[in-house]
């Protein structure tokens, strides 16, 4: 039933918007590159036959209508802005496993007694303004006038400057908040991850989603000539930030047989030249997982460890927590009823957990909410070597129509 041909089209169609030259796809969130790509994807909307609105954010909402327009819609969707020289199929697959589950229904001329609602969230990725997720933190209501103005971008742009380039309306962010029940909400996306491919798994069903916390560590010593300096009079910046990185390495470690990780994305270090002490240090440090003991564990350790080396160094340091986010455990009612769909597919699935943050973890505040992964070759993705193949996504859209067809039925 799910045409694998018109699913292939669709993403030949999206990879040409943002292609670059030397690989990959750059759709910034609000970029020219986002916009024209949402424009494909509102006519692939309405040629599925669904009622499109934009709301105060951009997100898109396609909207097919049951018997009885009043209840519960079941909603599907996921994301197609990308990192810079991404993939064409992190998020994108999500929307048009979707949509195609839509064409499904139509062709088949199946009525449902509940409406159905593709939603394409604005912002997924935080390439841009530095935090992720931003069309379903709107669409859940959590994002304010003044946060869109806080957040910029390297060219100095707010966010909310970036959308009113596109005609929306900052100041009426509140209008994004989703005003409806919702009965269930479900995203189809990549792993992201190794697990599926080694494991030679075609479907993952996700258990929880894993949240972040972001910090950003400002350290600060003294710049000096590194000629004429003595290694007992140094305030070295960079080599306390270096501990500090270890720290995150070693403390994450302990925690890694409850699944959370820690990662140090970010060093800049002032003045940058080669024969200066570095006198400023700035880091930018990803500590998630999918337990929040264990998140914090690693966090407030690390506070301890930053202190002690602050004391022992001579340093100064200033940590800011840009995000706090909690992990999110998945209904368990819902994963064995896509568990059960699966195993009735034949298909060969498993139960897992997503160590990526997606949309879905927000949803998941004001709806029941499941998430379908597919496998992504080598575990690669926000790279242009990111690849699935059309097999495993046609699987996992066919999961998605069966689990949507049941849903919607009553």
């Amino acid at each position: 039933m799910i045409n694998a041909k018109r699913l292939e089209e669709n993403f030949r169609k999206l990879a040409m918007i943002g292609a670059q030259a030397d690989g990959g796809i750059t759709r910034l969130a609000f970029s020219d590159e986002d916009w024209e790509a949402h424009a494909i994807i509102l006519e692939l909307m309405e040629q599925a036959g669904l009622d499109v609105r934009v709301d105060a954010f951009g997100n898109l909402i396609g909207r097919r209508e049951g018997f009885d327009p009043n209840a519960p819609a079941v909603m599907v969707g996921s994301h197609i802005d990308s990192v810079p020289c991404g993939g064409n199929f992190d998020g994108v697959a999500g929307v048009l496993a979707a949509i195609e589950v839509i064409q499904c229904l139509m062709a088949n001329r199946i009525k449902t007694y509940h409406p159905i609602e593709v939603v394409v969230f604005m912002a997924e990725e935080s390439s841009r303004f530095g935090m992720a997720t931003l069309g379903s933190k709107a669409f859940c209501g959590k994002l304010s006038p003044e946060q869109l103005e806080q957040y910029t971008d390297k060219q100095g742009m707010t966010l909310a400057e970036a959308m009113r380039q596109r005609g929306l309306a900052p100041e009426k962010i509140g209008l994004a908040q989703y005003p409806y029940p919702i009965k269930v909400f479900l995203e189809l996306h990549i792993e992201q991850g190794k697990v599926l491919e080694t494991m030679g798994k075609q479907i993952g069903i996700v258990t929880g989603i894993a949240a972040p916390t972001r910090l950003r560590v400002v350290v600060s010593g003294q710049a000096d000539h590194s000629g004429a300096t003595p290694m007992n009079m140094r305030q070295d910046a960079l080599t306390a930030a270096a501990e500090i990185i270890l720290q995150v390495e070693q403390l994450a470690g302990r925690e890694g047989h409850n699944g959370t990780v820690g990662t140090t994305g970010i060093i800049k270090a002032e003045p940058g030249v080669m024969n200066v002490i570095p006198g400023r240090v700035e880091l930018g440090i990803d500590i998630r997982g999918i337990s929040e003991t264990s998140k914090q564990q690693v966090v407030q350790s690390l506070f301890k460890e930053i202190a002690e080396i602050q004391n022992r160094r001579g340093v100064q340091t200033e940590i800011t927590i840009l995000a706090d986010e909690k992990p999110v455990e998945i209904s368990r009612e819902i994963v064995e009823f896509l568990h059960d769909i699966a195993k009735q597919q034949k298909s060969s699935c498993m139960l897992l957990p997503s160590g990526a943050g997606h949309d879905a973890m927000h949803m998941a505040a004001i709806a029941p909410t499941g998430m379908i992964f597919v496998p992504c070759k080598g575990g690669i993705s926000h790279n242009p070597a990111e690849w699935a193949s059309i097999e495993d996504i046609a699987a996992g859209t066919g999961l998605l129509f069966e689990a949507v067809v049941k849903l919607a039925a009553e």
